[in-house]
C-alpha cells in the first residue's frame, strides 16, 4: 500500500480571501466594542461626579472657628483703648470701634451688619472661598526610570524621585532676565550729545556689532528651519525701520541684503498658487496643512519685503521726508541703490517665483534713470535675464513693459534700454540649444546592462517601458517647442513694433543707432511683407547724409542680412549699398572707434563671400584694393581681420591675383578717389601695400601679408598654419584685440641704430679735422655760453 494521504486539504485562494475578509470584520467589531466600553465608562464617571456635586451643595458649610480671648489679651485690649487720644474722635465713633473690636469675625467676614438669614442661604462656593486655608508646600518631584530587575516570576520596575528646585530656577531666570537690562543700562551713556566724537564713533561701532549679531542669528535660524521660524522673518523685516540715527542707514542696508539671501535660500523651485475657498475648507494631513501655512506666510512676507524696497526707491525719487527724522536726504540715495541691487538679484535668481512681473515693472523705468549707476545696474540685470531665459516668459513680459514705457515717454529714453534687447535668445540656433537644455533627459539601460541585471521577461517589459518613455519625451519636446515658438513670435512682434515706430516718428532721435543695430541683429527674422518698405526707408536714411559711419554701416548690414535670407527671392539691385560701403571704407581709421571694423567684416562676408555669384570681378578687385589701403592705418587686430577678409575674397575670386603683377590689364588708370567700385579701373593698379605690411611690427600681420603676396596658397612654405586658416575674420579680430593695451603675441622691442663712433666717415677726414673731431667728442665739459669765432 502506498503512503496515506493527509485528509487536511490546502486552502484555495478564494477561501484565503474569504477568511482574510472575516478576520478584518472581526477586528473591526472588536474595535467598535472597545470604543463602546470606553464610552460607557466615561458616562458612568461623569454621572458619579454630578452626584458628588449635588451632595456637596446640600451639605452645610463648616462654621468658622470661634475666637476666645485669653485674660492677658483682654487686659492688653483695655490698655490699648485707654491709650487712644479721645479728644480727636467723637463718642459715637469710639463706641463703634469698641463694638467692632469685640466681634470674633472682624478679620474673616465683611464689614457691616451680618444677617443670619442671608448667611444660611449664601452661595456654597462663596462660603468656601471665605474659609482660611493653609496648604502645605509640596515639592515637585521628578521621577527617573531605572533599569528593571528581572525575577523568576516577574519583572520589578525601579525608579528614583528627585525634588525639583523650582524657586532657585525661577530666581536664576529672573537674574538672567535682569542682567542684560542692567548691562544695557550700564553701557548706554547718560547723554549722547555730551560725548566726544571719538566716544560717539566707539559707541556707534558697539551698537552696530550688536545689530549685526542679531541679524546673523535670526537669518541663520530662518535658514536652518524655515517651517518653524517664519515669525523671525517678520522680526527681521521690522529692523528695516531702525530708529537709532547713528546706525539706521547701515542696519537697514544689512537687513535688505540679509532678507534677500534668506528668500533666495528658503523659496521653493515652483510658483506658489493661491488656494481657493473649497481647497481651504477640505481636511488634509497635518504635514500638508503645515506646508500650506508655510507657503502662505512666505508669500505674504516676500510681498511685504518687495513693497518695502519699492517704497524706499519711491521716497528717493520723490524726495519725500518721513515723519521721523532718522535718515537724512543724503542717505536716501545709498538706500535706494541697495534696494535696486536687491531687486536685480531677485530678478535673476528667482524668475520662477511669485511677483516676478512686479519686479520687472519696478525695474524697467529705472533703466531710464538719470543716475548712471542705477541705470547701468538695471540694464545689466535685464541683459543677463535675457541671456539666461530659456523659456521666454520673462523676456516677453520685459519687452512689453519696455514698449509701453517707450511710447508713454514719447521715445525720450536712453539708448541703453533698447540695446539690452540685443541679448534676447530668439535666433534659430539658440532656440535649438534651449530646447535641448530644457527637455528632460531620461537615462536608458544598455543591452549589456539589461542582460547582466534583468531576466528575459524583465527585459521584454523594460523595452516596452523605454519605448513609451521615448514617445512621451518626444511629445513633451514638441509641445515645449510650440510654446517657445509662440512666445518668441509675440516677443519679435513687439520688438519690431518698437523699431518701426521710431523709424517712422523719430528718425532724428538718439535711439536711431540702437534701432539700426537691432534691425541688423534681427533682420533675418523680419516678415517678408515689410522688406520693400524697410529697404526704401534705409536707403533714404543713407542718402540723407545725416547718419554717422556706424549708423550707415548698420543700415548696410541690415539690407544684406535681409537679402541673404528670405529676401533673396526679391528682385532688388543693391548696387547703391555697395557704393556706400566702398565710400565709407576710407573714412575709417585708427583714431575712430575700432568696433566699426566688426560691422565692416560682417558686411563683407554678406556682400562678397555669400553673394559671389552676383558680384562682378571689377567690384571685387576694387574692394580688395581699398581694403588693402585701409589695413595700413588701423590697429593691428583690425589689420589682421581685414587681411583675412581679403584672403576669403581671393579664394572666392581667384582672378584677383592680377593685382599682384605690375602689368596693366586694360586701358585707363586707377582712380583712387572715385567712389564707384565698378568704374575705378582697379585692374590697372598693384597691391604695393602688402610689401609695406611685410615690415609691420605685428608678427601675425607680417605673416598674412606674405601669404597674400604669394597668392594665398593652401600648401607650401607661404601657406598659413591650421590655427590661422580655420578662423574667421571676426574671430581673428577678437583674438588679437588690444583693448587691455597689450599686444598678442608680444612685440619685441626695436634694436638701437645709434653708433658711438664713425666707421666709414673717418676715411674721408684729414688729420687736422680728425683731431678736431676727437677733441670735441672727448671733451665732456663744453662751454655753450662762450662766443664762437
Amino acid at each position: 500500500m502506498g503512503p496515506l494521504r493527509s485528509k487536511k486539504r490546502r486552502p484555495t485562494f478564494r477561501r484565503l480571501l474569504k477568511t482574510s475578509g472575516m478576520k478584518l470584520e472581526n477586528k473591526l467589531k472588536s474595535r467598535q466594542l472597545k470604543q463602546q466600553n470606553v464610552a460607557k465608562k466615561q458616562r458612568k464617571e461623569q454621572k458619579r461626579l454630578r452626584q458628588a456635586m449635588k451632595g456637596a451643595a446640600l451639605q452645610m458649610p463648616r462654621p468658622l472657628e470661634t475666637y476666645r480671648k485669653r485674660p492677658e489679651e483682654e487686659d492688653e485690649e483695655e490698655e490699648f483703648l485707654e491709650s487712644l487720644p479721645s479728644d480727636m474722635m467723637d463718642e459715637e465713633d469710639l463706641k463703634d470701634m469698641t463694638a467692632m473690636a469685640q466681634k470674633a469675625s472682624f478679620i474673616t467676614r465683611d464689614l457691616g451688619p451680618v444677617h443670619s438669614s442671608k448667611t444660611k442661604n449664601a452661595d456654597v462656593v462663596r462660603s468656601y472661598e471665605k474659609i482660611p486655608r493653609k496648604m502645605a508646600k509640596m515639592e515637585e518631584k521628578e521621577v527617573i526610570q531605572l533599569l528593571p530587575i528581572k525575577d523568576k516570576d516577574r519583572v520589578i520596575p525601579r525608579s528614583i524621585e528627585r525634588a525639583v528646585k523650582q524657586h532657585e530656577e525661577e530666581e536664576e531666570e529672573e537674574e538672567l532676565a535682569v542682567m542684560p537690562e542692567q548691562e544695557e543700562d550700564d553701557g548706554v551713556p547718560p547723554s549722547y550729545m555730551e560725548m566726544t566724537p571719538e566716544e560717539r564713533e566707539q559707541f556707534r561701532i558697539q551698537t552696530l556689532n550688536i545689530k549685526k549679531q542679531r541679524i546673523a542669528s535670526m537669518a541663520s535660524a530662518i535658514i536652518s528651519d524655515p517651517l518653524n521660524n517664519m515669525k523671525r522673518v517678520k522680526e527681521l523685516r521690522g529692523m528695516m525701520m531702525e530708529a537709532d540715527p547713528s546706525v539706521a542707514v547701515s542696519v537697514r542696508k544689512m537687513v535688505m541684503v540679509s532678507l534677500m539671501e534668506v528668500f533666495k535660500d528658503i523659496a521653493p523651485t515652483y510658483r506658489i498658487r493661491h488656494l481657493t475657498t473649497a481647497e481651504k475648507n477640505t481636511k488634509v494631513k497635518k504635514e500638508t496643512q503645515q506646508l500650506r501655512e508655510f507657503e502662505e506666510s512666505l508669500v505674504s512676507q516676500y510681498k511685504f519685503y518687495l513693497e518695502d524696497l519699492e517704497q524706499t526707491i519711491k521716497d528717493w525719487k520723490q524726495k519725500k521726508r518721513k515723519h521721523s527724522q532718522v535718515v537724512s536726504f543724503q542717505s536716501y540715495r545709498s538706500l535706494a541703490e541697495v534696494s535696486v541691487r536687491c531687486l536685480c538679484e531677485l530678478l535673476l535668481s528667482m524668475p520662477h517665483f511669485n511677483f516676478h512681473n512686479n519686479i520687472i515693472v519696478v525695474l524697467v523705468p529705472l533703466m531710464n534713470d538719470p543716475l548712471k549707476k542705477v541705470s547701468d545696474m538695471c540694464c545689466d540685470a535685464f541683459r543677463k535675464l535675457f541671456q539666461e531665459d530659456r523659456v521666454g516668459r520673462a523676456s516677453l513680459a520685459t519687452v512689453r513693459v519696455i514698449s509701453g514705457l517707450t511710447k508713454s515717454l514719447n521715445y525720450n529714453v536712453r539708448p541703453e534700454m533698447l540695446r539690452t534687447l540685443l541679448s534676447l535668445r530668439i535666433k534659430e540656433v539658440e532656440m535649438k540649444k534651449d530646447l535641448e537644455a530644457t527637455v528632460p533627459k531620461a537615462k536608458f539601460m544598455t543591452n549589456k546592462e539589461k542582460k547582466k541585471n534583468l531576466s528575459r521577461m524583465q527585459r521584454k517589459w523594460k523595452k516596452a517601458e523605454e519605448k513609451l518613455e521615448k514617445e512621451l519625451l518626444e511629445a513633451e519636446a514638441s509641445e515645449s517647442k510650440e510654446k517657445k515658438t509662440k512666445l518668441h513670435t509675440e516677443t519679435l512682434n513687439i520688438i519690431f513694433l518698437i523699431y518701426f515706430r521710431i523709424l517712422k516718428k523719430a528718425q532724428r532721435s538718439v535711439l536711431l543707432p540702437a534701432v539700426l543695430e537691432g534691425l541688423a541683429n534681427f533682420a533675418h527674422l523680419i516678415n517678408l511683407e515689410f522688406f520693400d518698405d524697410l529697404l526704401d526707408v534705409l536707403q533714404n536714411l543713407i542718402q540723407s547724409g545725416n547718419l554717422t559711419n556706424r549708423e550707415s554701416l548698420y543700415c548696410i548690414q541690415t539690407v544684406f542680412t535681409i537679402l541673404s535670407g528670405q529676401g533673396d527671392a526679391l528682385n532688388i539691385d543693391p548696387l547703391n549699398f555697395y557704393s556706400q560701403l566702398y565710400k565709407i571704407l576710407l573714412w575709417l581709421h585708427a583714431g575712430a572707434p575700432n568696433d566699426d571694423i566688426i560691422i565692416v567684416l560682417r558686411c563683407l562676408d554678406a556682400m562678397l563671400t555669400r553673394r559671389r555669384k552676383q558680384v562682378t570681378l571689377q567690384r571685387a578687385m576694387a574692394f580688395f584694393k581699398r581694403l588693402s589701403v585701409l589695413s595700413l592705418h588701423v590697429l593691428p587686430n583690425a589689420s589682421v581681420g581685414i587681411l583675412a577678409a581679403n584672403r576669403a575674397t581671393m579664394h572666392s575670386f581667384p582672378k584677383c591675383d592680377f593685382l599682384l603683377d605690375n602689368e596693366i590689364q586694360g586701358s585707363g588708370f586707377y582712380l583712387m578717389e572715385l567712389d564707384e567700385p565698378e568704374h575705378c579701373s582697379a585692374q590697372n593698379t598693384a597691391l604695393w601695400e602688402l610689401h609695406t605690411l611685410q615690415r609691420h611690427f605685428h608678427p601675425v600681420v607680417r605673416q598674412f601679408a606674405g601669404h597674400l603676396t604669394h597668392g594665398a596658397p593652401s600648401d607650401g612654405s607661404a601657406a598659413l598654419s591650421m590655427e590661422l586658416s580655420r578662423r574667421s575674420p571676426l574671430e581673428l579680430f577678437e583674438d588679437y584685440s588690444v583693448k587691455n593695451m597689450t599686444f598678442n603675441p608680444s612685440v619685441a622691442s626695436p634694436t638701437s641704430k645709434r653708433k658711438d663712433q664713425f666707421v666709414v666717415g673717418t676715411a674721408l677726414l684729414d688729420n687736422r679735422l680728425q683731431k678736431q673731431a676727437d677733441s670735441i667728442l672727448s671733451d665732456a665739459h663744453m662751454d655753450f655760453t662762450a662766443t664762437c669765432h
